[in-house]
């Protein structure tokens, strides 16, 4: 019985901090106006494995695009060093307080990809860092396009960001060898801004689809909460044609060219959207292909979709990495930071390195130089 007192008790101060974030969140300040500020600071972390070369091409492209405003001190690209997964185990922080001190002082965060321990490499169990930047920062909406224009594609999906799953993954239990438990968390303010974004994205792209994506059949509590709560908003949004998915038909219906193409706007909880997103950016031509951006009230950060991918540098193929995920995240902080022109250069620039680039990440084809060489050439 004390064994079972103390699993209660661990449990008791999950429920105490989850209520703590709830009342954090109310007490919020509102949104940044990037407009009115006099320098736009930029922090650039390289993260792990192929994170310094993609984001070593993606620098040397923005300070070629933003000449200009860099010059002017319109903007300004800060350089944050010590997220690396050796810093982090070294001190035992996700995010060591230095480097989320550094992180604070900037408006935009460009994220290069960051290794997370997993069971059984031999790591300490250290929580992801995206997850603890997101939680930290609270940038509950995370936003991934896809555009497949041929195919008629045109995918932009809001995934929760700071709840699910994810916010209490290194927190689960393991009762003892028979038993393992992990925990679930949805809130109605996490929830409702989130849908809320999203529908005001639908309203103002010409009042697309929204579609809800769920397994409240199975989840009663937190995907039945979440559910409602997206369709109680949906109720203020009455000329957007709303429906409802659960996660497994929705994974099966993107890759249906009869259902696809009447996807527009998709909101999901944290877990499902993590992995709808990949298989969408799969179908669009690969991870490496997509950005991603995080979206809170006073920051916002913008990342590859894809991992460190630590195969490609102990292979010594890191040199082929591409650059293009995170010069896409790149556009969309752009276009968050109302910078259209530049974007619209960038992205154009982008779609021409698709064009005429080969670059499978095996080991063959263009190199993350040669990318970078591309792209600078059309700006």
């Amino acid at each position: 019985m004390s064994e079972v007192m103390s699993y209660a008790e661990h449990f008791a101060k999950i429920v105490e901090d989850q209520l703590a974030r709830v009342e954090a969140m109310k007490n919020a300040h509102g949104a940044q106006d990037l407009a009115s500020k006099e320098t736009i600071v930029i922090g650039t972390i390289d993260g792990d494995g192929i994170g310094p070369i993609i984001m070593d091409a993606c620098r040397q492209i923005l300070e070629k695009l933003l000449e200009v405003e860099l010059a002017s001190g319109q903007v300004e690209l800060r350089r944050i060093e010590g997220l690396t997964i050796e810093n982090r185990i070294a001190k035992m922080e996700t995010v060591p307080a230095e480097v989320l001190d550094q992180i604070r002082q900037c408006d935009l965060l460009l994220k290069g990809p960051t290794t997370t321990p997993g069971k059984g490499d031999g790591r300490p169990n250290l929580e992801s860092a995206n997850v603890t930047l997101r939680r930290e920062l609270d940038l509950f909406a995370n936003v991934r396009p896809v555009a497949i224009p041929e195919q008629g594609i045109d995918w932009i999906f809001y995934r929760e960001n700071t709840e699910g799953e994810y916010a209490l993954g290194s927190r689960g239990v393991d009762i003892n060898d028979d038993i393992s438990i992990d925990f679930k968390v949805t809130t109605t303010l996490g929830t409702t801004r989130l849908a809320r974004a999203a529908f005001e994205y639908a309203k103002n792209n010409g009042n697309k689809n929204v579609s809800i994506v769920t397994k409240a059949n199975i989840m009663k509590k937190t995907d039945g909460k979440f559910l409602s709560l997206c369709m109680d908003v949906a109720k203020d949004y009455p000329e957007i044609k709303v429906d409802d998915w659960y996660v497994d038909i929705m994974a099966a219906n993107l890759i249906n060219p009869l259902f696809n193409k009447n996807f527009n706007v998709v909101i999901l909880p944290n877990l499902y959207g993590d992995i709808i997103t990949d298989e969408a950016a799969q179908i669009q031509g690969g991870v490496g292909t997509a950005g991603s951006a995080n979206i809170g009230d006073r920051y916002a950060m913008f990342e590859a979709i894809h991992g460190s991918a630590p195969r490609m540098v102990a292979d010594g193929i890191a040199e082929y990495a591409n650059p293009a995920s995170l010069c896409r995240a790149a556009v969309m902080m752009l276009r968050h930071a109302a910078m259209t022109e530049p974007a619209e250069k960038l992205e154009r620039a982008l779609d021409a390195a698709a064009e005429a680039l080969d670059m499978p990440g095996d080991g063959t084809g263009n190199t993350a130089a040669d990318f970078t060489a591309f792209v600078l050439e059309r700006l």
